[in-house]
């Protein structure tokens, strides 16, 4: 196995991962109070398709993503549908994982409930309560965080320049404004509740995270991982809920920057959202697999129509290399002459194409670094492309790299079939209705594409119709 190396949020520094390959990754899912946006999608992205790197590596990682189904936000929703709570978190929950599942990446090892964890809650409260790290206030529990000395180190605050937000509590109840809820008392308009020693109520948010991670990798893990955003209060809360309970919890913290639209995050609060499926049926499974590991993942990534755009134009280059060097070809991976292939390729041509999956795999193991990744796969592709590196070998090493980030189905030919011509005079119409500007037009045309079966790819070329998967 190689080193493998993470920038911690915590101390600031880059962590190897330790031990003998068995690698707990717990990572925040979704609230599941609506379909969930693109943003929401990176985590799951780059979690999954980092688990799946280390499992490449040797690693035996188990990559745990919960589903937080009992929330304030939840009820609110729910009312607004007319449903009740249960069956409306029910509902977002099988939307999220059939949005998920397009994806392509595979489920997560393990994606427990918050609903089934009740009982593992109120034993940890309970803890916390005895120990005096948490106390009892009309009904409400709430966690006394002058009691955690090491609180805000996480976050690198002061708890007097803290906000506990949406999750807070009763102000009227808690000892201090920093003291934060652990469990919640049952409210008149909550259509649902459990009997805990403090009355009927319901876990707060941040205990969920603390105890389905215990109880899924153990009192101490590898890596704790979610958006930039978690850091306050969630994470923060988590490390002083364990920790206090004398749990060791997570050795490395993993946070993804945010999707950004015009200088701020996407979030259903600032009402900039863009549901992961739409996107998905806007511009195909791959091209917003590609557009979510172009950037850093620690860093922020802009979206947008010209994001998604480059995203398309790039995995239709790849799909382009393969309709040309298809895996499997009869010659044993020569350069195709026929096809436009300059020369011969040199005699370092194979070693190449082995370097070139050595530096991909070497800037993986380095904070996971997907851009750099991808270069390298460009960079070979532009190499085969001119003759100078073997084609076949060129396409053997880059299908195994996209193997890695979730491509892998670029390396596949469009199996042949030819759209009639109701669906090329759609697409023709959609190509003019997006010249005209008439995005509107151009979108419900792609949708009537999509309900015959077809999807449109727009490449430099011009527009494509492929299959469906």
């Amino acid at each position: 196995m190689r080193e493998v190396r993470i920038r911690d949020t915590l101390t600031g520094e880059l962590r190897s991962l330790e031990g003998d390959g068995e690698v707990g990754i717990y990572a925040c899912g979704p609230t599941v109070y609506s379909r969930i946006h693109i943003g929401n999608a990176r985590p799951f992205v780059v979690f999954s398709l980092f688990a799946r790197f280390l499992r490449s590596e040797g690693f035996r990682p188990k990559l745990v993503v919960n589903v937080t189904d009992i929330n304030d936000k939840i009820y609110v929703a729910a009312e607004a549908a007319g449903k009740p709570s249960g069956e409306f978190a029910a509902e977002m929950k099988r939307a999220y994982f059939e949005d998920t599942d397009r994806l392509g990446l595979g489920r997560p090892d393990s994606e427990p409930l918050a609903t089934e964890t009740v009982a593992g809650i109120v034993s940890l409260i309970e803890e916390l309560v005895d120990s005096g790290h948490a106390y009892e206030s009309g009904g409400d529990v709430y966690f006394r965080v002058r009691s955690f000395g090491p609180y805000g180190k996480l976050s690198n605050r002061r708890p007097e320049d803290m906000d506990q937000g949406e999750d807070a509590g009763s102000a009227s109840l808690k000892e201090e404004r920093l003291d934060f809820a652990l469990w919640k008392a049952h409210k008149p308009d909550e259509d649902t509740s459990w009997e805990s020693p403090w009355g009927p109520g319901r876990p707060a948010w941040h205990i969920e995270c603390s105890v389905m991670a215990e109880q899924e990798l153990g009192a101490t893990f590898a890596i704790h991982g979610g958006g930039s955003d978690l850091v306050f209060p969630h994470h923060e809360n988590e490390i002083a809920q364990s920790e206090a309970a004398g749990r060791p919890f997570a050795k490395v913290w993993m946070h993804n920057g945010m999707i950004e639209t015009s200088d701020a995050k996407m979030s259903k609060s600032e009402g900039n959202i863009f549901q992961l499926s739409e996107a998905l049926d806007r511009y195909g499974r791959e091209a917003v697999v590609a557009y979510l590991i172009s950037g850093h993942y620690r860093q922020p990534l802009a979206f947008g129509e010209e994001q998604m755009e480059e995203a398309v134009a790039r995995v239709e280059r790849l799909r382009n290399f393969f309709r040309d060097k298809a895996l499997g070809a009869p010659g044993e991976g020569s350069p195709d002459k026929s096809r436009g292939v300059s020369g011969d390729p040199s005699p370092g041509a194979q070693a190449g194409a082995a370097a070139r999956l050595e530096a991909f795999r070497d800037a993986l193991a380095d904070d996971f670094n997907t851009p750099r990744a991808l270069a390298e796969v460009f960079e070979l592709v532009g190499e085969a492309n001119r003759g100078q590196a073997d084609g076949g070998e060129a396409a053997g090493a880059v299908a195994e790299m996209l193997e890695l980030v979730g491509l892998s189905t670029l390396t596949q030919p469009d199996e042949g079939a030819e759209a009639d011509s109701e669906a090329q005079k759609l697409m023709m119409e959609r190509e003019e209705a997006r010249a005209a500007k008439d995005f509107a037009r151009a979108d419900e045309l792609r949708d009537q594409l999509a309900g015959m079966g077809w999807e449109v790819r727009d490449s430099a070329e011009g527009p494509s119709l492929v299959p469906k998967a």
